[in-house]
């Protein structure tokens, strides 16, 4: 709950980091310098190669995020509650609790507004730390436009902040909504807000970890590059390829 309190505090103050991790090795390296490590539903894409994120199991969440757990020391770990597993108050107290049980994380993050929220109040009641998500929703989306052009569509969002907020959420996700609208629920709510393709007027920013290292092919606009990882192994296994081909490797050094 400390944690938790901490990212609230950064509103209006200072701007919150957060990043995606799926496995140990990268967590341990990304939590010197964010606030919050997300487990997310991201990892059916970007390492099952999978259409949806609907196709991302409670078991592949839990299996992941412990493996997270272990390279975590300072920042907040929130794991994503995959697609199916919080459809009403009940299976979502039942699966969050097995999801911190299993995986010592956090928080847990789920996606929607009015929709979800009775299902955030049960969560919270029984002390269970809860992230928000509008916008572009994933887990139920159609289609992947961008949010906030339309004044319906603008209101809808704005309010269902609003309850969020009133549900009791510590902060929200606000993914690919237009500039101005994510400007003006940042102003207007109190609780931190998370940008993903949502601008620079958030109190913080996510993206998945492996598209800004480069080792995916994602060109999404909100992604910015800030390595070729995929360059650097591609050569590094080329030049082991070349020393096993030719003898180099291993020599006296590498062996017993």
């Amino acid at each position: 709950m400390k944690k938790v309190l901490e990212i609230k505090q950064k509103k209006n103050k200072s701007k919150i980091v957060c990043l995606t991790a799926y496995s140990k090795n990268i967590a341990a390296i990304i939590d010197k310098h964010c606030d919050i490590v997300l487990v997310g539903d991201s990892l059916g894409s970007v390492l099952y190669s999978f259409s949806s994120s609907k196709k991302v199991t409670l078991n592949m969440m839990i299996e992941h995020s412990i493996s997270v757990r272990i390279g975590v020391k300072k920042s907040l770990m929130v794991v994503d509650m995959p697609h199916n597993t919080y459809r009403n108050p009940k299976e979502a107290l039942s699966n969050a609790k097995k999801i911190i049980s299993k995986t010592k994380c956090d928080a847990i993050k789920l996606e929607g507004g009015k929709k979800v929220v009775q299902i955030i109040k049960t969560l919270i009641k029984n002390k269970i730390p809860v992230m928000g998500h509008l916008g572009v929703l994933p887990q139920s989306a159609t289609n992947f436009r961008f949010k906030g052009k339309e004044t319906k569509e603008r209101k809808t969002i704005l309010r269902d902040s609003k309850l969020l907020e009133e549900a009791g959420v510590f902060s929200i996700v606000l993914e690919c909504i237009e500039s101005s609208l994510a400007k003006e629920i940042t102003k207007t709510i109190n609780i931190p807000t998370i940008g993903i393709g949502a601008s620079a007027y958030c109190d913080g920013q996510v993206l998945v970890t492996d598209d800004l290292i480069g080792l995916n092919k994602m060109k999404a606009r909100f992604v910015k590059k800030y390595s070729n990882i995929e360059k650097q192994i591609n050569n590094a296994t080329l030049r082991f390829k070349k020393d096993v081909i030719t003898g180099k490797f291993p020599t006296k050094k590498h062996s017993y």
